[in-house]
């Protein structure tokens, strides 16, 4: 009788059992698209969340949005900041420490000046603007103690080069606070992944995205992801020519203020979360590839992926710390 009883009990537990749903769900955000895979055994569409999620975290860094606390701060309304900039701006300080400033969120002002940035056409990118503006850059001069930022009234903060990759850990920490181990969360090509693609019984397999000026989407290389994340940064789609048709990247020196002169067209970099590949990509689009190779001897927790120009202008590619062949 109790082999009939547990052989009974093994039947209905195996009868009730779901295969896993593939659930897909896309939309705007950030001023690009997400696209997001998960696998729920109860097929739970959580559009709902994703849009509340995305709308607390752009409430909180967006300089794109008039009233977020990012922007009331840099017009200096308030101090006192919430749990998602505190996690960006301390995620920050280290990167911006171990890069040596190569990375610097109050750089924000002089990208503005060359109408990289939120702010359109606010300044004349002559050297005495350029000059007035660069006294106020240095993240070392910021603070953040007990929730409450501390910088000169001067001080422009943007965190739009790491934003993104945290807006992707804020969706996938939700995912994972419901139990979800298998999924993709996809926002402007920059992306976090855990466990496998189910349907397909593998790891995931995502593309980078070849150079293109023209604006077309191609894909240089195909590679697949395990519990990781990765972030490009492209010089391809923001840049200015001078008139001996030297490109100039979005990314602006830190240093010296003025947009960065490259040969690199893309960095990718895969990092346990997709907040410190969002932040080092664009750190390593500044440094240079020498530079990168030494930086990533004492950090092998992150591995890097570079398209660029040599001498010739031939398309060239560099992978380092073991990145994905």
């Amino acid at each position: 009788m109790k082999r009939f009883v547990s052989t009974l009990i093994f039947i209905v537990l195996f009868s009730c059992s779901k295969d896993p749903k593939n659930v897909k769900l896309s939309g705007p955000i950030f001023g690009t698209s997400f696209n997001i895979q998960y696998f729920s055994e109860e097929d739970k569409d959580y559009q709902k969340q994703f849009d509340s999620l995305f709308l607390v975290v752009n409430n909180s860094l967006s300089t794109y949005i008039s009233d977020s606390d990012i922007s009331k701060l840099n017009r200096n309304e308030i101090t006192t900041i919430d749990n998602h900039f505190e996690r960006v701006f301390e995620a920050s300080k280290i990167i911006y420490k171990q890069t040596e400033g190569a990375f610097d969120p109050t750089i924000g002002n002089v990208v503005n000046a060359w109408s990289f940035g939120a702010e359109k056409n606010k300044f004349i990118t002559d050297t005495i603007t350029i000059d007035s503006l660069m006294r106020f850059v240095g993240f070392n001069k910021v603070d953040l103690k007990a929730s409450n930022v501390k910088k000169s009234k001067e001080a422009y903060l943007e965190f739009n080069a790491i934003a993104k990759g945290y807006g992707i850990d804020v969706i996938c920490e939700f995912l994972e606070s419901k139990s979800i181990k298998n999924y993709l969360v996809d926002i402007g090509g920059d992306m976090r992944v855990a466990g496998t693609n189910i349907e397909s019984a593998k790891n995931w397999t995502v593309g980078i995205d070849d150079p293109n000026f023209n604006g077309k989407q191609s894909y240089s290389k195909v590679i697949t992801l395990k519990d990781e994340a990765m972030a490009t940064s492209g010089t391809y789609r923001k840049f200015k020519t001078d008139e001996n048709g030297n490109r100039y990247a979005h990314i602006i020196n830190t240093k010296t203020g003025y947009p960065t002169k490259t040969n690199i067209l893309s960095a990718s970099v895969i990092a346990p979360d997709c907040m410190r590949a969002d932040g080092y990509a664009t750190a390593f689009q500044a440094m240079g590839i020498e530079k990168v190779k030494v930086f990533l001897e004492s950090h092998s927790e992150l591995k890097a992926y570079f398209i660029y120009e040599d001498e010739n202008k031939v398309l060239r590619t560099l992978s380092l710390n073991d990145f994905p062949k």
